[in-house]
Formats: structure tokens, sequence, C-alpha cells
């Protein structure tokens, strides 16, 4: 019996070697490079004078005292609400874009894009452009081809060993780790992230690249919930461009009337074919041309540039596919080809699904603002401001002290030799204030107590500066008054600021011997 092997559902990866491509779009990614890896190697140095007893850098998540510094703001530790609402406005912002704008996040701005980015620059410094890096993938192993991968690897060492020191400079100061570092004195986690992050960075960026955005990341799964047929995206105008041909055997010989085809094309109008050409789409001849029918011509040549500077590999001729991620490298080089042919721009480009089908049939495409500003754009910008909104109000009304009462429950009373009824509480007080200062405690209830505060002078309390005070208050009730007999009294405890008389309250109970 002859047996059907299974066939293999792993396919191997086949090499990307992205062709060098000059455009608008090529720019704007190196310009977006350049601005979000200055901001990540260099915020971590800027200085931020906050006095003598904080940081004085003006970025910094400082685990140790459990604190975040973002210029001039700070979160504590029960202030999180403020870092998950701007994961939340990441999320709606995130949203918003890919709605309007598609995949424009993965294509520029993605860590994983602009680090592919770098180091495939840094291969075609060393290697060569595409042709050349094709060679020498497919030589032997020679003296050259060794020393080539070796200079190769080791700048991408060096990137990686610098993105591994700048996220940890962000969690330390960073001259004071830079120097523990270099001399070995720095904590062992800051060699481990230091390892970890260098390792991933060289082979995510060096050898990994498309493979992490098409099997690891789950946004290309999920941005088909956030696209629809208005969404702009990158797509190919194939009413336009097919039948391919090359354009010494698509052009050589065509009658006079050709050129004025030729010319309504680069005025926007669909080209016209006779029925037999086996083209579907077919618009009246332009003036000049009346009672001629030519042979549909697409100006598609098949020069596989668009597939050629691919950094995922994919031909965007082929239509929508989720490696996509609308770099808009393939628009770069299919409109240098166009302009080489003297054909109009835009064979490839971005526009909505919706725009494509009224062009297919002679019409004219939506502005741009309207495909941004409709229903699903608007409530995704509504709900990310309406939560930065919530958090600048947060931030500008929080106060500068607070205050947390926890009553000791082991036991809930005490009742000492004269009767008295002595409730335990521990209060932690924090000082948002760049000095130290000075609180009394006070409360407001509807039965009259005695408050001690174990240790205190005059029942003051001092709080070092930004920093969270701790004391234990005893509050006594005299026996037989309604608080020392009655289950629980409601009480309110208040500190006050002696030096500007700021006040800060919490609410707890009295517990009685009933």
């Amino acid at each position: 019996m002859s047996q059907t092997s299974t066939p293999s559902l792993y396919a191997a990866r086949e090499p990307v070697f992205p062709r060098r491509v000059s455009g608008k779009f090529r720019t704007l990614k190196w310009v977006i490079m350049a601005v979000t890896l200055g901001i990540y190697y260099l915020t971590p140095w800027i200085r931020w004078d906050r006095g003598p007893m904080l940081p004085d850098q003006a970025v910094l998540v400082d685990l140790a005292s459990r604190r975040f510094f973002f210029f001039w703001v700070e979160i504590w530790p029960h202030e999180f609400y403020f870092v998950a609402g701007l994961l939340i406005m990441a999320g709606l912002g995130l949203f918003l874009f890919t709605s309007a704008l598609g995949r424009v996040w993965c294509g520029y701005a993605c860590p994983q894009t602009v680090w592919t980015d770098l180091f495939i620059l840094t291969e075609r410094w060393v290697e060569g452009d595409r042709n050349a890096r094709v060679r020498l993938w497919n030589a032997p192993w020679s003296f050259t081809k060794a020393r080539l991968r070796a200079t190769k690897w080791a700048i991408w060492l060096l990137i990686g060993l610098a993105t591994g020191g700048a996220w940890v400079f962000y969690f330390a100061d960073a001259p004071t780790l830079l120097r523990d570092l270099a001399t070995g004195q720095a904590h062992p986690v800051a060699y481990t992230t230091l390892v970890i992050l260098t390792a991933t960075t060289f082979l995510f960026g060096g050898f990994f690249r498309e493979q992490v955005c098409i099997y690891a990341c789950p946004w290309p799964r999920i941005q088909a919930a956030m696209m629809d047929e208005e969404t702009i995206t990158i797509g190919y105008r194939d009413w336009r461009g097919e039948p391919r041909g090359k354009a010494s055997k698509a052009r050589a010989g065509q009658p006079p009337a050709f050129r004025a085809q030729e010319k309504a094309l680069a005025e926007g109008a669909v080209a016209f074919a006779a029925p037999e050409a086996g083209v579907s789409d077919v618009a009246p001849a332009p003036a000049g041309a009346a009672g001629v029918e030519l042979k549909a011509v697409g100006d598609c040549v098949d020069c596989m540039a668009c597939v050629n500077v691919c950094p995922m590999g994919i031909d965007i001729r082929n239509g929508q596919q989720m490696e996509c991620i609308t770099c808009g490298l393939c628009i770069d080089a299919c409109d240098e080809v166009m302009a080489k042919l003297g054909r109009p721009r835009g064979l490839i480009d971005y526009f909505t699904l919706e725009d494509e089908r009224k062009e297919r049939a002679g019409g004219t495409a939506k502005a741009v603002w309207r495909h941004i500003l409709r229903p699903r754009t608007i409530l995704y910008t509504s709900l990310w401001s309406l939560v930065g909104v919530g958090l600048l109000v947060a931030l500008f009304v929080r106060p500068d002290i607070e205050i947390d009462v926890s009553p000791v429950r082991n036991p809930l009373y005490v009742t000492l030799s004269d009767g008295t009824i002595r409730n335990a509480y521990d209060l932690r007080i924090r000082n948002k204030h760049g000095e130290e200062r000075r609180f009394s405690l006070s409360y407001s209830a509807e039965e009259s107590f005695a408050i001690v505060v174990e240790g205190a002078e005059n029942g003051v309390i001092a709080v070092p500066a930004d920093q969270t005070g701790e004391a234990r208050v005893y509050i006594q009730a005299t026996p037989g008054t309604p608080a020392a007999t009655e289950e629980m009294t409601d009480l309110r405890l208040w500190i006050t600021d002696l030096s500007n008389a700021d006040r800060a309250s919490a609410d707890t109970v009295f517990h009685g011997a009933n």
C-alpha cells in the first residue's frame, strides 16, 4: 500500500533583504526613528531640580521608594490610577489611529519596527544593499564573509547594549548607575537586566525581525476589529495596474491615440478598454480618441520594486494581508518607478476600500478629513479626551498632605485601671512637600475623647520631606460616657499642617465596652 505523507505545518523562514529606497515615507520613517530613539536614549540624562531631598532625574521609576517621577509630577504608590489612566489612553490612542489610518503605529513608531530599521541600516552599511546581501547570504563561508558578519554582529551587540543600558537608567540615577556599571559595583539585577535586554534586542532586531510581528505580536489579529472600509490603508489599484507587463513590450508601437489615454490617466480618468481585452472596467475614450478602442495596458511593469523594499517580504499587489505594517516604503518604490516611466503616481498608495470602488467605477474619492472624522474615530477621540481631562483634574486637585487611619483590631479596646476605654490606631501621614512639615492631631465627633500620640512631643507629629510618617495614636473615652459603653462611635481624625494650616482627614470608629 502506498502511504501519503502528512504535509508539515512548519515553513522555514525565508530571509528578507529590503532594498534601499528614498521618498517621503522613507524620510518620515527616518525622522520618527531619530526622534523616538533620541527620546529613549537621552531622557534618563535630563536633570530636574526637585530640592535636596528628592532625585534630580527628570524621569525616574524609583522602585526603592515606590515612586514615579516625571518632570514636575510625582506619582505615589497609592496613586497608581494615574498609570492605569495613561495605559487606557495609550490603548484608546492605538484604537483611534488604527481605525483612521490603519497600522501606522506598527509601520512607524513600534519599537520592533524602529530597532529593526536601525539594524537593517547597519546591515546595509556593512554588507551593502539588497543584491550584495543576497549574494553574501548565498555565498560559501570565507574570510570576507566571516569578517562582514562579525562586524555587523558586533555593531548589533553595541546597539543592544545601549538599548538595555538606557532602559536600566530609567530605574536609578543615570550618572551614578553608569559609574557603578563601569566599576562593577552595580546591583546584580542591573547587570541581569542589561544582559537580557541586550540579547533580546540583538535577536529581535537582527534575526527574528518580521517574525516577531507575524507570530509573536497579537496586534495584527486584533486590528481587524479596529478597521473598516473607510480606514485609510495601503493598497494596489489593480484596475489601473493590470494587466502587468514590461515597459518595453507594453508601450512599444502604440498609436498616437494611446497618448490621449495616457494623458487622461494622468488626469485621474479610468483606463478604457475594448471588451475583448478581458478587462471588466471600461470607460469612454478621452477627448481626441473618439471611436478608437485600445487594449488596456496596465501601469504595473512587474518590476518587483514594491516587493524588494518591503521589510515584511510581502507583495502588496496581492491585496490586504495581515503581515502588512503600512510603512509606505512600497509607495515610495512604486512612485519612483512611475516617475521614471513618466506615468502618474499612486499605483500603490494610501486609500480606503470605499474610495477604491468609487475610482474603479470612474468616481472621485472622498476628502481625507471625511474618512478621519466619522462616528468611530469621534467616539475614540472623545473617550481618549475624557480620560485625559480626568487625569489632569485629578492631578491638579490632589492634596499635598494625606492621612490614613487603621484601627488596631487585636484587641479592639483596652480597659485601663480607672475604667477608661482606650482604642489604638496606626496613622500614616503623607507629606508631599519638599521640606519637613509638622502636624497636629485633632478629632471631630459627637462625643468627647482624649488623644495621646505615642512618642510625640506635645502631640505634634513631624514628617520628613516627601515621605510618609507613621505614628501610633491612642484615643480614650471617659468611663460611663456613651462612647465608652456603646459598641461603635463614628469618629473623624484631622491633621493640620502647622506651617500653613492645610488640613486632611480620615474617618474611623471608636469601639466601646458594650
